[in-house]
């Protein structure tokens, strides 16, 4: 049977304005024991599947759990008491306890902080079967311990039908808002607070589609493939289908989300309104999201150019181009590099001559403009403020990559077999954007994490014998274009031909709502579009008018992926580590994919990366001409020639392998900045490669090392120790200063990690060494690089990569109480600044010094004022606070907040550095 909560009268309440505080103490006890009264269960005996090949070995954990879905009932008690649906918060506490109980973990422990991922349930374990719509070739059964949907199929449209079916029993609500901020509607369906205006801003102007444009991307993506196209065509009408059905019965049932009532779609009473039916197109609207996210890398040219310009401006030409591509570290020899064994793969390389390149004339850029016709709150303040910061997000090439993985071969592992502890970073969010699953069905059979709404097929997670994962890889898949505009602002011209740009709006209003309070407003959002991309910028070259425009491999290409993911949950087609990089490369968007079995390890970069025309450099905005298209270019269908396969960093079992959004490989460059001799990837390079070195590695202490490695400041560990080389090379005779110095070096000394004294303490140990360097950073960046570089140049390079990412801040691409941390900051040019004044040796250093223009005493100076400055800072300064953290609570400002995307709440957890979605395994066997 469906898994819900009883009807009540409260399920048909229709709420008044004042919620929560309109529940009246004799309705809460009402619905109180309604809730309690215990559901009617189905059994099922279902065994071990026999097609298991981990042997008990393979884990995986996603907070904060597996329901994701809450009636108003529900919600209600949620938002009063605190109390959570089942199967609402159950992995939540296991994830955060990791923290404090990996020091002692055991391979037989793992599972207290994992689940059991191994196939199937045993009888035991069974909480509920359900045959969806009276089928009888599916059965979704649910386990006791997390509620999970193990979903068996006797035919392929049948197995589909489940999974759509268990999708909408588990996010249906989220899945609806994530249709609505792929078409850029998300406000004028879910309400218009800021963060919504922002969110809907920031994906409708890089994937402004239009129905037909949704609809020919399905066409070209079945048209494309052959059989298995057409195959991906039946699987998601029949995904379709289940999502429709659920909705249907939940409808005529009422126990559908209660979020449909609080935002005005429902009325509780009446149960008058409707929750669309979903359609084809909107799988592409959601898969455009996580591409964007995720799996897009590339863009700010636009950006570099300016930071170009400005460092020939305070250098001249030749030597402002030297310390420009030294801060952008595009093939740094210190980088930390996933294929290590010093194979190279170039690619997005400097040209010896650069051709075509269109920098912008100075002072002459502008942002071009998304919202028009604001009124009401989509004008005010807040909303401008959001505007602003989608427009800096979507215009980035720092991107929401996050992600790590840890592979060792079996030759360095106990039992032979390799071990692998990898999984995505994808935020947190109530509920999960990913969801866990098991679907077994003709041609499928997997279990892993799948983002809602898409999850005809597990996209992380593991197969009979083998496993897979992967990280954001960033390269860059985007080039911006100067489009010289002719008659007017809105005609450029093409191959010679003055041509029409095409305007592409969306109108939304919103009124306030029991869920959304914001008053009423409204705004359209126009983008114009050219045969290279949508408009980013105006500016002028050379004194011509242009448009920035940035064109995607990926745009128009949303659905292409799905083949992929097709076939990597076909046991028939994923057989060995060849075979799994296959099916990796038909997988357009950029990420770093990873795979185990019981024998062998392999790692394949995806992306369609184009082939650009000879000279073109990708760092900077190029001229919209045909001499400088991609190879092959085809503006109707956005295709190209791409790099091959072997082209892309492969590797097939290499000693090990680790990701957290580093560098691939030799002379390969990514979008992003930063990928220099510090970087987050050290943390978990130094871990493994020590374990490896040793032998004998266990599925415990490769968790540890990642646990290890998540709970440690990486400017601390590898950034402080020069640090306080060049504050003790004379006797620090400062009392403020020698004290802090002392913190430091005790914090340092017991592992630079931000730890609670004991689980649940909710207070760091050293926590005033924390706060002394989390004041301290900012402060030393800027006095060691503004007064050589000067205002301008230093603003321009923070505009290429924020200074600091630390669990606590407030800014960068993922804002605050979000996990991940120090994926983007100026630590590495930190590390080759003091190291070059300390003297020694720096491969690939930066053009010139800048601590004290290269005196090591003036060096001191500097660091010795700005960690007294630091260390006079209070803490409810370095931690201002917010709605959920009073001012200096140091604790809560790092704390992992799973932040509301629906009606239920949880608590925060103390802060870890590791992926949302995580799978420990160890193959014992194969097929």
């Amino acid at each position: 049977m469906p898994r819900r909560t009883p009807r009540t009268f409260l399920d048909r309440l229709r709420t008044p304005g004042g919620f929560p505080g309109f529940l009246k103490a004799a309705s809460v006890c009402v619905l109180v024991a309604a809730l309690l009264s215990p559901l009617a269960q189905g059994t099922a005996s279902a065994a071990t599947a026999s097609n298991d090949y981990c042997g008990g070995q393979c884990s995986d954990i996603l907070p904060a759990g597996e329901n994701g879905n809450a009636t108003l009932a529900q919600i209600l008690l949620n938002q009063v008491f605190g109390t959570q649906p089942s199967h609402a918060e159950d992995q939540l506490g296991p994830y955060a306890n990791l923290a404090t109980g990996a020091s002692t973990l055991t391979d037989a422990k793992i599972n207290t902080f994992f689940n059991d991922a191994s196939f199937g349930v045993p009888a035991a374990q069974v909480a509920s079967t359900e045959n969806p719509s009276g089928r009888t070739d599916v059965t979704i059964v649910r386990d006791k311990a997390t509620g999970v949907p193990h979903i068996t199929g006797t035919t392929r449209y049948g197995t589909e039908y489940g999974a759509g079916y268990a999708a909408a029993e588990d996010r249906l609500w989220l899945m609806d808002v994530f249709r609505h901020v792929g078409r850029g509607q998300l406000t004028t369906f879910a309400g218009g607070a800021a963060s919504n205006q922002g969110l809907e801003q920031e994906f409708y102007r890089n994937a402004p589609y239009s129905e037909a444009e949704l609809q020919s991307q399905i066409d070209n993506a079945v048209a494309n493939n052959g059989t298995r196209g057409q195959q991906a065509l039946a699987d998601a009408n029949a995904y379709l289908a289940g999502i429709n059905a659920y909705i249907d019965a939940s409808d005529s049932g009422r126990y559908f989300p209660g979020e449909y009532v609080l935002t005005g779609h429902k009325d509780s009473i009446t149960n008058a309104g409707t929750i669309d039916h979903f359609k084809i197109t909107d799988l592409v609207a959601l898969a455009s999201v996580i591409g964007t996210l995720f799996g897009s890398g590339g863009g700010g040219e636009v950006n570099n150019a300016l930071s170009l310009l400005a460092a020939q401006e305070k250098y001249g030409v030749e030597q402002g181009t030297k310390v420009w591509e030294s801060f952008r570290e595009r093939n740094d020899p210190e980088a930390v590099l996933t294929v290590h064994n010093g194979e190279s793969f170039p690619y997005g390389t400097k040209p010896t001559t650069a051709q075509g390149e269109a920098l912008p004339d100075a002072g002459s850029v502008t942002t071009e403009p998304l919202v028009y016709d604001a009124s009401g709150t989509g004008a005010d303040q807040s909303a401008s403020a959001a505007s602003a910061a989608a427009t800096a997000t979507a215009l980035s090439s720092a991107k929401r990559g996050m992600s790590n993985a840890l592979v060792v071969s079996g030759k360095y592992t106990a039992s032979g077999h390799p071990i692998a502890v990898f999984g995505p970073q994808t935020g947190y969010f109530a509920p999960q954007l990913l969801m866990l699953q098991e679907i077994q069905g003709p041609g499928i059979s997997a279990r892993g994490a799948s983002f809602a709404g898409l999850s005809m097929y597990v996209e992380l997670g593991r197969g009979q014998d083998y496993s897979w994962s992967a990280t954001t890889s960033g390269q860059d898949i985007i080039d911006t274009y100067a489009v010289e505009l002719c008659q007017d602002d809105y005609h450029y011209l093409f191959h010679g031909t003055c041509t029409p740009m095409e305007e592409i709006q969306q109108t939304n209003s919103w009124k306030p709502t029991t869920a959304d309070s914001t008053a009423v407003g409204s705004y359209t959002m126009k983008v114009w579009k050219t045969e290279y991309g949508p408009v980013e910028y105006r500016a002028t070259v050379g004194g011509k008018k242009v448009a920035y425009t940035t064109l995607r491999s990926s745009y128009m290409h949303e659905a292409d992926s799905i083949i992929g993911f097709q076939m990597l949950n076909d046991p028939d087609y994923v057989k060995s580590p060849q075979t799994f990089q296959s099916a990796a490369q038909h997988i357009n968007f950029t990420f770093n994919w990873f795979y185990a079995d019981s024998s062998h390890t392999a790692y394949y970069n995806s992306g369609n990366n184009p082939v650009r025309a000879t000279g073109v450099d990708p760092e900077f905005p190029v001229w919209g001409q045909a001499a400088y298209e991609w190879q092959n270019w085809d503006p109707t269908t956005n295709t190209a020639d791409y790099t091959p396969a072997s082209a892309h960093p492969n590797s097939i079992d290499q000693d090990y392998y680790i990701s957290w959004n580093n560098k691939q490989a030799l002379n390969y460059t990514t979008a992003s900045w930063g990928d220099g001799s510090v970087h987050r990837g050290n943390l978990l390079d130094d871990r493994v490669k020590k374990l490896v070195a040793a032998g004998g590695v266990t599925r415990s202490a490769l968790v540890k090392a990642m646990s290890d490695a998540s709970l440690t400041d990486l400017r601390a560990e590898d950034v402080l120790p020069d640090l306080l080389k060049v504050v003790n090379s004379s006797t620090v005779t400062d009392s403020t200063a020698a004290a802090a110095v002392t913190k430091l070096q005790t914090w340092l000394t017991a592992g630079g990690k931000r730890t609670e004294t004991s689980a649940g303490s909710k207070t760091y140990a050293n926590a005033d060494a924390i706060r002394i360097l989390d004041a301290w950073w900012p402060l030393l960046v800027k006095a060691e690089f503004q007064p050589g570089l000067g205002d301008s140049l230093y603003t321009a390079f923070t505009n290429n990569l924020y200074i600091d990412e630390s669990p606590s801040a407030g800014h960068g691409p993922t804002g605050s109480h979000a996990g991940s941390s120090f994926q983007y900051g100026w630590w590495s040019y930190v590390d080759k600044d003091i190291r070059s004044v300390l003297g020694q040796t720096v491969s690939g250093p930066l053009a010139q010094q800048y601590c004290g223009g290269g005196s090591l005493s003036a060096c001191r100076d500097i660091l010795i004022s700005t960690l007294k400055t630091a260390a006079g800072t209070s803490a409810s300064t370095v931690y201002p606070g917010d709605s959920l953290c009073s001012a200096g609570n140091q604790w809560c400002a790092d704390s992992i907040v799973q932040r509301t995307l629906g009606g239920i709440k949880h608590y925060n957890i103390s802060w870890q550095n590791r992926p949302t979605f995580q799978q420990v395994v160890e193959f014992t066997s194969h097929r």
